[in-house]
């Protein structure tokens, strides 16, 4: 075995991978309880990742926390660049791009918690992001191929939590695992799809007031009938996935 399979197989950048699972699962919880929150009649705005985590960044003790996680984050990164450049899980390459896509993502999960411990006032604003969007080169476009992203993210959540295929790569066959990785599945997909929604509207009408977020998706089910009903439903799911992250941190194949 080269240097480079020892690294890329090693014990601790699976340990790296069980710990970014973990801060993975938080944020969902996090998301959650705020959005319970609002459905039984708290007068506040539910949340995104980012938001979330401002929750809990006021405290000497939640500032312990968001360290924590953006190190997480970070082992989480390592992780699927092990998958994806080490090819630590002997995947073909269709799998190994998606860890690169992972990978990236988390690294930028945790320069934002870093940002919300050294420039708290900062937030996201998809509607803003949106417009920024719109002024590139083919910016329509781009935004037609985000939508599509969450689509087929809400469609691939959907798939695996009901046929289950996530059990394969855990080594365990508890009944609460397998449920709260369906329920949470589930709830993402459904979160997902109404992103997916507003950003192909948002592009097809040429109008970023009409993009949304994980917040404003969540906001969008409160206001339908029985809304409190519909987002309490769907926090619970979250919640889940959640749990499920933390399940994946004890169980899954890292």
């Amino acid at each position: 075995m080269t240097t480079t399979d020892q690294v890329g197989k090693s014990e601790a950048i699976g340990w790296a991978g069980r710990l970014g699972l973990v801060a993975k699962g938080v944020p969902y919880v996090l998301i959650a309880y705020l959005a319970l929150k609002v459905a039984a009649g708290a007068r506040s705005s539910t949340a995104d990742r980012t938001g979330a985590l401002k929750t809990v960044s006021d405290s000497t003790t939640g500032k312990a926390i968001l360290i924590a996680l953006a190190l997480g984050f970070v082992g989480y990164a390592l992780w699927r660049l092990a998958q994806g450049a080490l090819d630590r899980d002997d995947d073909g390459w269709p799998k190994r791009l998606g860890a690169f896509a992972k990978a990236a993502l988390y690294l930028g999960f945790a320069y934002s918690t870093i940002r919300i411990l050294t420039a708290p006032g900062t937030s996201s604003n998809e509607r803003e992001e949106t417009a920024n969007a719109f002024d590139l080169p083919l910016g329509r476009w781009i935004v037609f191929a985000v939508g599509a992203g969450f689509a087929g993210a809400a469609a691939w959540n959907a798939y695996r939590g009901v046929t289950r295929k996530f059990m394969k790569d855990m080594r365990t066959s508890k009944d609460w695992v397998e449920w709260v990785g369906v329920a949470g599945h589930l709830a993402r997909g459904v979160v997902w799809a109404i992103v997916a929604w507003f950003l192909i509207k948002a592009a097809w009408n040429y109008n970023s007031n009409q993009a949304v977020g994980l917040d404003g998706a969540l906001a969008k089910l409160l206001r339908r009938d029985y809304g409190e009903w519909l987002l309490g439903v769907v926090a619970v799911g979250l919640a889940a996935y959640g749990l499920f992250c933390f399940a994946q941190a004890r169980y899954r194949e890292v």
